[in-house]
């Protein structure tokens, strides 16, 4: 099963309501490489599966993700250092985007969309390159439960004491740079 097949039908069944609980499980996954293009589709699509557990409504939750795929499916990979907009990041815009029904025309929803994935690549853009899938879709993540609560009122709880399980992967880790190297969150 390809990377994002094992997203889309992990998301859709998945009764998480923690997304980057969900994100971890299948980052562990062989399927998803240490870094590539798989991310900017998993970024939305456990943030909508946290999202309509917790609504409690599994129709909408699936149509949702099978939508967030279509339109990850057009960020390329490499798209950080090539164009300057990391996928992790629009895949937050592609999340608050399918839960406000966000066209090129709506108003809110369009503020809202584009809010977010400001913030999100602002975050990842102050942690500093080289590129970290990984760290990246934590960030993100982050960025977008904190967002879901100031703007919408919903509450995702995360574990605040996540660690990065990906170092021996990834030879551009920035290590101690980086928030989620494990040697930073011991005993925190």
């Amino acid at each position: 099963m390809p990377g994002n097949d094992l997203i889309e039908t992990c998301c859709i069944k998945s009764k998480l309501e923690d997304p980057l609980e969900l994100a971890l499980i299948l980052m562990r996954n062989p399927r998803i490489k240490m870094h590539g293009p798989e991310h900017h589709f998993l970024v939305p699509a456990v943030l909508l599966s946290a999202y309509y557990n917790i609504k409690k409504d599994r129709a909408k939750k699936k149509q949702k993700i099978i939508e967030a795929r279509s339109r990850s499916s057009k960020i390329l990979g490499g798209f950080c250092g090539f164009y300057g907009d990391c996928g992790a990041a629009v895949g937050t815009g592609i999340f608050i985007s399918l839960i406000t029904d966000s066209t090129p025309l709506s108003t809110t929803g369009w503020r809202l969309s584009n809010l977010i994935t400001a913030r999100s690549l602002l975050t990842i853009a102050n942690h500093g390159g080289p590129r970290c899938c990984k760290r990246n879709t934590y960030l993100a993540i982050a960025e977008a439960v904190n967002f879901l609560k100031e703007n919408f009122g919903i509450t995702m709880e995360t574990n605040p004491k996540v660690t990065c399980g990906f170092t021996d992967l990834n030879k551009e880790c920035l290590r101690t740079d980086c928030p989620y190297f494990a040697g930073n969150r011991i005993g925190h």
